[in-house]
C-alpha cells in the first residue's frame, strides 16, 4: 500500500477507536489491521518496557491488562499523522481514568509499521514515569501465570 492509505487507514483506526463516546468506541478496524505475527514494543527502561509478540499477546497481554485497570474504554486521541512508506508515526494523547479515580492521559508516539494493509510492528515511545504512577507496575509473567 502507499503511504496515503496507510495514513489513511490509521487515521481511520484512530477515529473510531477514539469516539467521546465509550459506548460506541470500536477497536474492530484496529484489530482486523493487526497482523497475526505483529509486535508491540513498549520502549524504554521501565517495568512496561517488552515486546508483545503476536496478535494474541497484544490485545490480551497488554491491552488486555491496561483494559482491566481503566473504569471505561481506553481512548487515545491522534493529533498527527506523518506517513513515509511502510511507516506511520502518531502523536496522540490518552484520555483515561483508572478504577482508582486516577487520570492517566499520557503523551504518545507510536511508530506504525504496515505491511499489505496489516499492522506488522508498533513502537510505543509515552512518559514511563506517568505510566507507572497510573497504572502501577506491569506484572510480572510469573506471578501473571500463577495467580
Amino acid at each position: 500500500m502507499s503511504a496515503a492509505a496507510n495514513k489513511q487507514l490509521m487515521q481511520e483506526i484512530f477515529a473510531t477507536a477514539g469516539n467521546p463516546d465509550p459506548a460506541v468506541r470500536d477497536r474492530s478496524l484496529f484489530v482486523a489491521s493487526l497482523a497475526d505475527d505483529a509486535r508491540w514494543v513498549v520502549t524504554g527502561q521501565y517495568s512496561w518496557s517488552r515486546t508483545f509478540i503476536g496478535r494474541e499477546a497484544i490485545l490480551n497481554d497488554l491491552h488486555g491488562h491496561v483494559r482491566s485497570l481503566l473504569a471505561e474504554r481506553a481512548r487515545t486521541i491522534a493529533h498527527r499523522f506523518v506517513a513515509d512508506g511502510d511507516y506511520v508515526v502518531v502523536e496522540a494523547r490518552g484520555d483515561n481514568v483508572t478504577k482508582a479515580g486516577i487520570r492517566y492521559d499520557n503523551d504518545y508516539c507510536l511508530v506504525f509499521r504496515l505491511e499489505n494493509g496489516k499492522i506488522k510492528e508498533v513502537r510505543e515511545y509515552c512518559d514511563s514515569v506517568l505510566t507507572e504512577q497510573a497504572l502501577g507496575r506491569f506484572p510480572d509473567a510469573r506471578r501473571r501465570a500463577a495467580g
